[in-house]
């Protein structure tokens, strides 16, 4: 799409150069969305990836992903043995209504920043606890879970001038055991409910998107399939579930009890 408004590009190389945004700013990393859209309102871009954050940093205290990173980078590196859920990576990426050649720009950061339901990258980092760093125009950082930051349908807390910085999961998520499970009206279809479940030492978390407004991540005590998916549905309102051409209320309720049943089996198998 060309973007016909845009007079100039800002290509930053350190954060005080992050000045002056509003709403008239887009901020570039792959642009697989951003150019896919007229977006008249916008005078400006400016490329995040100028900044050359490290892709991916692997250490102790678990892993911190860059927010310009690729999907692509992200699914295709090599990760320590015991990290039983990096598989995770790819399997949320095959949730995604894209190609490998969008995996090859499309960013981790964009997917979360846009907010949509049926965001790959947001069902990912709501199963893993992701801690998620973000830059204010006041120099100050804060850090948040992902539902704090997709707050509804391309919703999100964050405010004119916010950037994000990077995406953190910690160690004691990355070796616990996962499974993902996934319903849609077509076969490649955009995602209709996508449910991820983890096993911990005191039961299991079940993360819920697509089928909702928002993220919505249930510690539960209990392991059994069927107590889980029932206690999952009574933590989630009525009015999370929605409805679009992708999916009715009630159909993605239905499907979402039964994709938590199934993955809590998987996972405690």
């Amino acid at each position: 799409m060309d973007l016909h408004e845009v007079t100039s590009v800002l290509r930053p190389r350190a954060r005080d150069e992050l000045v002056g945004l509003d709403d008239h700013d887009g901020l570039l990393a792959g642009g697989t969305s951003l150019m896919s859209d007229p977006n008249p309102s916008l005078r400006r871009l400016v490329d995040l990836t100028a900044l050359d954050w490290p892709a991916l940093v692997v250490d102790d205290r678990g892993l911190e992903i860059a927010a310009t990173c690729t999907i692509e980078r992200l699914i295709t590196a090599e990760y320590p043995a015991h990290w039983q859920a990096a598989p995770l990576f790819e399997q949320s990426a095959h949730t995604l209504l894209a190609s490998y050649k969008i995996w090859h720009t499309a960013t981790v950061g964009g997917n979360i920043c846009l907010g949509l339901p049926a965001g790959a990258m947001i069902s990912m980092c709501s199963a893993l606890d992701a801690e998620l760093r973000v830059w204010h125009p006041d120099g100050t950082d804060s850090t948040h879970s992902t539902a704090e930051i997709v707050t509804g349908n391309a919703q999100t807390s964050l405010a004119t001038g916010d950037v994000l910085r990077s995406i953190r999961f910690p160690e004691a998520a990355l070796t616990q055991r996962t499974a993902l499970r996934k319903a849609s009206y077509a076969h490649l279809g955009r995602s209709g409910a996508v449910v991820i479940a983890r096993r911990t030492p005191t039961g299991v978390v079940v993360s819920v998107t697509a089928a909702t407004r928002r993220p919505y991540v249930i510690e539960v005590a209990s392991t059994g399939p069927d107590v889980v998916a029932r206690q999952v549905l009574s933590a989630i309102p009525p009015d999370g579930f929605h409805t679009d051409a992708h999916g009715t209320a009630p159909w993605r309720v239905s499907v979402t009890e039964y994709l938590v049943g199934d993955a809590v089996a998987e996972v405690m198998s």
